[in-house]
């Protein structure tokens, strides 16, 4: 569990929350799979967000990042509205150049890795700094050699992803998202394409996230990975957050049924 989950403070008054989803609502056809969603993390908070398959866990970090479009509600990060801007008393849809760069400070960590194949792990990682114009490409390049060895692949740089294990992968997608320096990680059930044998290695990883100060928001059925790294844990089913709080609270002294359900049935 980090200790730097505090609020933070300027002499203008209290920063802005990491993250502030409000009163999202998203449907798929006439299936409403977020309800009223209303979730504050503050900076360098782990929120770890557990709930049965099929609850809304993913398609909320996709609205998170406006990879998916809520219906109702909106999403800040930092304090700035993402995907819109307010035009009087209306929300408007950003352009998609806009949307591109505010995701640019929200990294992003898939299921699946979604690296390039035809890219060396090297490249795979140095790629978004130079394609935003932050970096140029000796600069990304060195910066990418810092990242990879700070997840345990500094000897791989030369490799392509089909040449390295699931976990080797899951580590250069992370190392990919610390590339853009982003002030809030999400992580869409890290370890769920991983062979069991394979898991530990990407939670050390991300647990040396946590104790570093990185704002987290991760999707998991690491049960006890939540016990471990979270500030506090949410627990989601159908669409709606049900319960959230401490894990000491909510993963072993849980108040609502349908948390004491779904946690007797996954430990």
């Amino acid at each position: 569990m980090t200790a730097t989950a505090t609020t933070a403070t300027t002499a203008q008054g209290p920063a802005p929350a990491a993250l502030e989803v409000h009163d999202v609502h998203k449907w798929y056809g006439t299936h409403r799979v977020l309800d009223g969603i209303d979730l504050t993390v503050r900076p360098g908070e782990v929120t770890v967000v557990i709930g049965p398959s099929g609850s809304g866990k993913s398609t909320l970090l996709r609205v998170i990042n406006h990879l998916e479009k809520p219906e109702i509600g909106h999403v800040s990060v930092g304090g700035e509205l993402i995907g819109v801007r307010r035009v009087g008393d209306r929300l408007k849809e950003l352009g998609e150049r806009a949307i591109l760069a505010q995701r640019g400070r929200i990294g992003f960590v898939f299921q699946n890795f979604n690296l390039f194949p035809h890219l060396t792990v090297l490249d795979n990682v140095a790629a978004a700094p130079v394609a935003t114009g932050r970096l140029d490409k000796a600069e990304a390049r060195a910066l990418a050699r810092q990242l990879l060895t700070r997840v345990g692949l500094g000897e791989r740089t030369g490799a392509y992803p089909r040449q390295l294990s699931g976990g080797q992968q899951q580590r250069v997608a992370i190392a990919r998202a610390l590339a853009l320096r982003p002030g809030i990680i999400l992580f869409d059930e890290p370890t769920s394409a991983l062979d069991p044998e394979l898991v530990g290695e990407v939670l050390s990883v991300i647990k040396d996230l946590a104790t570093s100060g990185t704002t987290l928001v991760i999707v998991t059925h690491e049960i006890g990975f939540a016990r471990e790294v979270a500030d506090r844990v949410v627990f989601i089913d159908g669409g709606r957050i049900v319960e959230q709080g401490p894990p000491a609270e909510v993963l072993d002294h849980p108040k609502h049924p349908r948390t004491r359900d779904f946690l007797a049935k996954v430990l």
